[in-house]
């Protein structure tokens, strides 16, 4: 190898990286711009600014090396075959995550990543955002389990004005939401809004190239899946909201609670809700849901939340989630202590559960743990001969 060749594969790779910029700042064509319009997802500026979201946090795995090794022609070659129709889904690879329960995900590999949030940014995100009920909090810009959580507790406090500390909890669930999805359901509610056949087509493509029992299951790992999950159950939230009339109602994907004073009316609602998801969307409500008093609390997104006699809204960590706390912070240690997890990303972790816990009343259960964390290293004394 000469001494040159570092130089120029250095050289090669800041060249490529300047091409794909000038390229993606050119300004897109009048079709293009036209969110639901389906040049939107084959346009090359498009599909660059889903490549420099996609390789966020994950640039230095090999996956995304490879591709950024020829990134021009890898980004053209998905435009030309979205443009020409020609694009499929390559294929899935799985694994296991046991964070709080066992999940298999199933993932797509990069190139296809890209094409998932070119669509979800250009096209799913646009149509669908705007449909969506304020308090259907995943995975939107602005919201999540945060800001679900502050809406029940809002909820709660102008409650106890209204109605006191007596009332009611509906807590529902649905069984194997994202295995349980009906295909042909989903593809019928998504013509209502987007009107471009080709993007039809090719949404329809994607949801097609999964199934966990025919005609249903959408893999966990996809983009797209996260809205299409938010959409399914949109008819639910109307139903809710528009003819049942509830105004203390909050949903994060398929968990949703409802707040009222009359627990006959709770009843009805549920009554409803089933009728409903069993007939339009062919799913069904697992054994967590039921009707409980406020006092009692309701497990809601990690939290127990519960309304004292007071109108103070208390949010809990729940036990499995402190259970989980205590069994990482030992894992810490024990990493720490023999060589393979470093300070700094320890500190990183410890900081993503503060924040956490800090939406909620934790601040003995931080002090307790916390006191009797602490980091050592294991020395090795090597044995003279």
């Amino acid at each position: 190898m000469s001494a040159a060749e570092p130089y120029t594969f250095s050289f090669r790779f800041l060249r490529r990286d300047a091409l794909c910029e000038k390229r993606a700042s050119r300004p897109a064509d009048k079709k293009g711009t036209i969110m639901e319009d389906y040049a939107s997802v084959w346009n090359f500026q498009n599909l660059y600014k889903a490549h420099t979201a996609a390789r966020l946090g994950k640039r230095g795995t090999r996956e995304v090396i490879d591709y950024e090794m020829n990134l021009s022609d890898n980004l053209t070659k998905v435009s030309d075959a979205l443009r020409d129709k020609t694009y499929g889904i390559s294929s899935y690879y799985s694994f296991v995550v046991h964070d709080p329960k066992d999940r298999i995900i199933h993932a797509l590999h990069y190139s296809d990543r890209v094409v998932q949030h070119c669509i979800c940014d250009e096209v799913l995100a646009p149509l669908i955002d705007k449909k969506l009920i304020y308090d259907n909090a995943a995975c939107r810009i602005g919201k999540g389990t945060h800001f679900a959580l502050k809406r029940v507790s809002m909820f709660l406090c102008e409650y106890y004005k209204k109605e006191g500390a007596k009332g009611f909890f509906l807590k529902c669930d649905i069984r194997k939401f994202f295995d349980n999805i009906d295909h042909e359901v989903l593809k019928q509610k998504l013509k209502k809004a987007v009107k471009d056949e080709d993007t039809l087509n090719l949404l329809g493509g994607i949801v097609d190239s999964f199934e966990k029992t025919p005609g249903k299951g959408l893999p966990l790992g996809n983009q797209t899946s996260q809205w299409f999950a938010l959409y399914y159950l949109d008819g639910l939230d109307r139903l809710i909201k528009e003819k049942l009339h509830i105004r203390y109602y909050s949903r994060y994907m398929d968990d949703c609670v409802l707040i009222h004073s009359d627990k006959q009316y709770l009843k009805y609602c549920l009554a409803s809700m089933k009728a409903f998801v069993e007939k339009e969307l062919h799913l069904e409500f697992n054994s967590k849901t039921q009707i409980f008093p406020i006092e009692n609390g309701v497990d809601y997104l990690g939290f127990h939340i519960y309304l004292s006699d007071t109108g103070k809204v208390i949010r809990k960590v729940k036990q499995k989630t402190k259970y989980r706390y205590k069994r990482k912070l030992k894992y810490m240690q024990k990493a720490y202590a023999e060589g393979s997890l470093a300070f700094s990303e320890i500190k990183q972790i410890l900081s993503s559960y503060h924040a956490h816990l800090n939406h909620g009343h934790t601040y003995k259960l931080q002090k307790t743990v916390l006191n009797s964390f602490v980091l050592k290293r294991l020395i090795h004394k090597s044995l003279s001969s």
